[in-house]
This record gives structure tokens, sequence and C-alpha cells, in this order.
């Protein structure tokens, strides 16, 4: 555990059982805290992490996160939200755990240490050149994370390597190394707090920044969502009004007209010429919302 600051005891919380309830929140927010400001220090990694990710989606390869107890229910949630999100197809966006699917609901700690299993799973996805795989452990040392991300450079996949501690084992050999030093732990050892925290922060940011450089967002607005239900679809309708700047009934109209498509309802409001069109601009600009407004004189701001 040397050397390791998320196992680490911190002399500022002895006694912390007996502290009043009022100070103990505030000394394990002041932590969660910590942990976010510690992905600032990672953002120039995290963009190298995003555009590897974007360009493999692009490409038609998929986003793999691989981790086990905490940071693979971490990693999950992040793959689980793309599709819905950003549009990003669920087999573009997965997330391997140790102990199989059966951890998501109770956790298998006893897999953490199967090196074999790790393998098998990068095998039963066919992991490979046109992959990015994220292995992700807040220590970055778990013997599962750690075989995923070997095999995946066996196997000819890009790897990221994300943990909470300095030199750590999952940093070996990866093409991205993100870094989120949050420290000690108020219960020490407890990652699931101020590492669990910088963790979700990081995922967040660098799968947000993956979605805006596939041309997911315009202007703050998830203009790739998949509108699949009547509350959906109401965000969609104002997504397309403030996007394409028309009134809600405009904007509900070209959304039906669209499949509920909401970039090219956008492209139907702004002049495109049908449903064909607007997809034509948009496979030319490779998806790029911004870039395919400017074709038909539409779009404010740069390119």
């Amino acid at each position: 555990m040397q050397g390791r600051q998320t196992e680490q005891m911190s002399a500022e919380y002895v006694g912390l059982d007996t502290w009043p309830d009022e100070r103990a929140l505030a000394a394990m927010l002041d932590a969660q805290a910590r942990g976010v400001a510690s992905v600032h220090k990672a953002f120039a990694d995290i963009s190298k992490a995003a555009t590897l990710v974007a360009d493999k989606i692009r490409r038609g390869g998929r986003l793999i996160y691989a981790g086990a107890g905490s940071s693979g229910l971490i990693a999950k949630l992040d793959a689980h939200e793309l599709p819905a999100t950003f549009g990003i197809p669920h087999q573009q966006a997965l997330a391997l755990i140790a102990g199989g699917s059966g951890s998501f609901d109770k956790i298998d700690n006893k897999m953490e240490d199967s090196a074999p299993q790790a393998v098998a799973d990068l095998a039963s996805v066919d992991a490979g050149p046109d992959d990015v795989v994220i292995g992700i452990a807040a220590s970055g040392s778990t013997i599962y994370t750690c075989a995923a991300l070997a095999e995946a450079r066996r196997r000819g996949a890009a790897t990221v390597g994300i943990a909470c501690n300095e030199s750590a084992p999952i940093f070996e050999g990866v093409d991205v190394a993100i870094r989120l030093l949050s420290g000690p732990e108020v219960v020490a050892g407890s990652t699931r707090m101020a590492a669990g925290t910088a963790q979700k922060a990081a995922l967040n940011l660098l799968s947000t920044l993956a979605a805006i450089k596939l041309g997911h967002v315009y202007d703050g607005l998830m203009v790739n969502m998949r509108a699949e239900n009547e509350k959906l679809r109401e965000r969609a309708a104002h997504i397309v009004a403030r996007a394409a700047k028309v009134d809600l009934d405009t904007a509900r109209a070209r959304l039906v007209d669209a499949k509920f498509e909401p970039k090219i309802a956008i492209l139907l409001a702004a002049g495109a010429r049908d449903g064909v069109h607007a997809a034509q601009l948009l496979q030319q600009e490779q998806g790029n919302l911004r870039r395919a407004l400017a074709c038909l004189g539409a779009a404010p701001g740069k390119a």
C-alpha cells in the first residue's frame, strides 16, 4: 500500500467517528471537492482521450470501458447514458466489469484478481484495432483492469488508463494516462468517495467532450438525443426551436417529419429541402450540425 495515496490514513481525520454530524459531513464534502479539483490537472490527457474516442466511434469502432467494483459501476453508468443523451449506438459504448454482468447487481470482489477473466471478456466482445479500451481503477493496480488493458494492447486496440495514484501499474504502455490525484480518503481506502467522485467527473468530461467532437452537441444542446417518449420529444422540440430559431409548433412538426431525429428536424426547419437532403448534409459534414447548417447559410458563429 506504500505510495498509494488512495489507501493512506490521514491524521486530519483522527476522531472522525466522534465528531458532530455537521463537521463530519463538511469533511466528507471537502474531500469530494478535492476529488473534483484533481480533474483540472488532467485536462490535457482527458482531451487526448476524448479525441481518441471520437475518432474510433466516427470510424465505426467502439468505446469499451473495463473496471472492477465501484470503478466498474461508474464506467457502466457512463456507457449506459451515452446512447440516450448523445445518440451513440449501444453497440459502440460498452462496459466490462470484473465478475460479469451479475456484478452490476452484486459486486463479486473475488473476480478483481482474475486476469484470465479479463482476457476472456475482451475476447467476448472481439476487441480490436477499431476500438479504444479505457481501464478505470482508483488504485491503478486492480489485476482485472490492468490485464484488460494489456489484452487490449495485444489485440491492437487503443488504450487509456485512469487512476488516482501517480505511479500506478495501469499506466504502463497505455496511449493516454489520466492521473486523478484525489489524495487520501476521509474513510481510508473507501475509494467510492473522493476517488470515485474524481473518476465520475473525469468520465463525464471525457465522454461529453468526445460527443462534442462528434458533432452531437450544438450551442450546449443535445442535438443527437433519442426522443423515445413524450417527455423526451417535448425536450427535443425545445432543442429544435432554439437551434433553428423557430416556434415550438413548427419545431414539433419538423420533428415528426424527421421521425424524431433532432439534427434532421433542425436542418428541415433551417431550410433543407427534405429529410434526404438533410441526411446528405449531415453525412457530408460527418454528423456535425454546425457545419451542415453553414451549408444552408443558417449557422451563426464558427464552423
